[in-house]
């Protein structure tokens, strides 16, 4: 078969209208976004050329040419997106496996479009334009934020609208060149429209195309995970990918077991005869302090180092509870920590890799904030470091607290390599307590950020004296020596607190174990970080904790737990009384002592195990648990007012 193709150059009249607006457009974002001036006559040259051909297809190949626009348009649009929202350093760092998976979850738009429209260029114009306003927009928002805009942000979309206004928008160069890189693509698939004179058939098998590609993404990205710090995302997973990853963990289905019979049946086993909570006799002012990548390796393996790390921390046993706890996160997503100890709720029923802070947080979470709020407590979040680290400026006046200190309230010159120190951060919480009235009641939480990877590079500001005696590696050295100088700042800050009038509870932990070199993991557990068993992977997963009190209280040491049961023990400890949901998870403790991301201890087998292989009581204490935050988290309908009440 002859294949009748043509191109000829025909002059026409009207594309002169669109070449002129062209031109001021490009000009323009010369202006605007300082691209080369030599870009202007290049891209005014191309469009002419383009506008002035006449192109003629053969019309029995419609699928052969359909497939070539979309393939191309396909991986323009992926590349322009990289492009606009990627340094180059960065944008270098995709695989090509994902790059891959990015062109076809475009080229399922660009098939659904044409479904509709039966029309080549429309979908061009519609799917390339659709993306890129999706891409403008994540540009945008991380100027904001420092955070990629995901499918999770839609439901905030309102609110990010309406503070638009108040920032400044500029336009960087390979924003302005991808512009005219869209501009000629649209000015070529008009140039070369195809219809299919038969539209069932094409639609059918465009349906089943798109469905292919869908599968195909479906299954190759099964084990991929939403990133959401930074830009992450986009260079990892590529953006139109990390997207569709999120709408993908966005939806966690309900358990299998649940029903709203079963909640109202919990609500009469844990409901208050009055509905309302009795203080604490004591009223003790609450200080938490998750200390950023705080750890004690030796519960990896056996290890000695010059000097001890954390005498003072070992040395607490009066009005003292200790030990460890299992933590959902390793090496990196400080925020899960932080989430699971004030909901009270766990990774565990949530999709791997996911953030809730930026993917599932309810416009009314009930917390550890809510709940003291609720009984006249004011609630005091500080972190030193920038507020839209992990969107905390969004997410601490939606979780109720009432002042947030951020990294430009805390002294610039007191760092620890270029963190500002753990001291530093103590030292604030000291003097707003030293501002607050006698009678406030007070809860102060405080996120350091001293001991937060990598640990390469050295620093004139910070000795590094202690390390692993035997072999070990440089990252490890600066990290022990890191931990000493945070149990020493530690020590400040509970001498000075033993010594106040006022009863003061003082809940301390790490949010997960330190990410370094893999080399060093070997000399700790002879294997490294890949073929453990259940045991030694929930080792990399163990931090300390402990619950202090000024004033006699209860003395325990606990030989695991897990983050999201502290909050529990705190209130107890503090003799606040609990909450339904905290009763609920003080008689969970009971069965299930310790659950995360990886699994659970199993007290009736004495060891770790996967989820999905409880029984008996513990399946039945596990299901229960994962029907209720469920209830808590994604039933916004029939969402329990017994064990999750807001701001009253």
């Amino acid at each position: 078969m002859k294949i009748k193709c043509s191109i000829k150059w025909k002059y026409n009249k009207k594309a002169n209208v669109w070449i002129l607006l062209s031109t001021v457009l490009s000009l323009v974002l010369w202006q605007a976004a300082h691209i080369s001036f030599v870009a202007v006559p290049i891209f005014v040259v191309a469009l002419s050329v383009i506008l002035n051909l006449e192109i003629t297809l053969d019309e029995r190949l419609p699928w052969i040419w359909m497939g070539l626009l979309f393939g191309g348009g396909s991986i323009l649009t992926m590349y322009s997106i990289q492009y606009l929202l990627l340094e180059q350093e960065l944008f270098q760092k995709t695989s090509s496996e994902k790059l891959q998976l990015n062109v076809l979850c475009i080229l399922v738009i660009y098939l659904l479009v044409q479904m509709i429209s039966n029309h080549t260029a429309i979908s061009c114009v519609i799917s390339h334009g659709f993306f890129l306003i999706l891409g403008f927009i994540n540009y945008f928002v991380y100027l904001f934020r420092q955070n990629e805009f995901g499918f999770a942000d839609l439901r905030s979309i309102g609110t990010g609208l309406s503070v638009a206004g108040s920032y400044k928008l500029e336009l960087h160069d390979r924003g302005a060149y991808v512009i005219l890189a869209a501009v000629l693509f649209f000015a070529l698939a008009i140039r070369i429209p195809i219809v299919f004179q038969k539209v069932m058939p094409m639609r059918v098998i465009a349906c089943m195309l798109g469905i292919l590609c869908g599968l195909t993404v479906y299954y190759e990205s099964y084990d991929y995970n939403t990133e959401t710090w930074e830009q992450k995302g986009t260079y990892r997973n590529g953006y139109v990918l990390n997207f569709v990853l999120g709408i993908r963990d966005s939806f966690v289905a309900p358990p299998e077991d649940y029903s709203t019979e079963l909640i109202a049946y919990l609500e009469q086993h844990y409901q208050d005869d009055d509905g309302e909570l009795n203080t604490s006799e004591e009223d003790p002012v609450i200080i938490v302090i998750m200390n950023e990548s705080f750890a004690d390796l030796s519960v990896i393996g056996e290890m000695e180092t010059n000097a001890p790390l954390t005498p003072f921390m070992d040395s607490l046993e009066e009005n003292t509870i200790k030990g460890y706890a299992l933590s959902s996160v390793f090496g990196a997503k400080t925020p899960n920590s932080e989430w699971e100890f004030l909901t009270g709720n766990t990774m565990a029923f949530l999709p791997e890799g996911s953030v809730v802070y930026q993917q599932y947080l309810s416009d009314e979470p009930t917390s550890l904030v809510s709940t003291l709020k609720n009984i006249g407590y004011t609630c005091v979040a500080m972190h030193p470091y920038y507020a839209t680290g992990w969107s905390r400026n969004q997410i601490y006046p939606t979780l109720g607290f009432d002042e947030m200190y951020f990294i430009e309230n805390f002294n610039q010159e007191k760092l620890i390599r270029e963190y500002i120190s753990d001291e530093e951060l103590y030292d604030k919480i000291i003097e707003r307590y030293e501002s607050s009235p006698s009678n406030e009641k007070l809860f102060l939480m405080g996120i350091t950020m001293q001991n937060h990877g990598g640990y390469t590079t050295t620093y004139e500001n910070f000795d590094e004296k202690y390390y692993k005696i035997g072999k070990s590696y440089t990252d490890a050295n600066q990290y022990f020596s890191l931990i000493r100088e945070s149990d020493k700042a530690l020590e400040k800050l509970v001498t000075y607190f033993e010594q106040v009038d006022r009863p003061v509870e003082i809940v301390f932990f790490g949010d997960h174990q330190p990410s370094l070199s893999s080399g060093f993991y070997p000399f700790l557990n002879g294997k490294g970080l890949s073929g453990l068993n259940m045991e030694e992977l929930e080792a990399l997963y163990t931090v300390p904790f402990f619950i202090w009190t000024n004033y006699d209280s209860e003395e325990e040491t606990v030989p695991i737990t897990s983050l999201n049961y502290l909050s529990t023990m705190a209130l107890s400890q503090a003799g606040i009384e609990l909450p339904a949901y905290e009763q609920f998870l003080a008689d969970c403790m009971e069965v299930i002592p310790a659950i995360n991301s990886r699994g659970y201890y199993s007290k009736e087998k004495e060891t770790y195990c996967y989820i999905e292989d409880a029984t008996g009581e513990e399946a039945e204490w596990i299901s229960l648990y994962e029907v209720l935050q469920y209830n808590a988290m994604f039933d916004k309908k029939d969402q329990s007012g017994v064990f999750f009440p807001y701001l009253e």
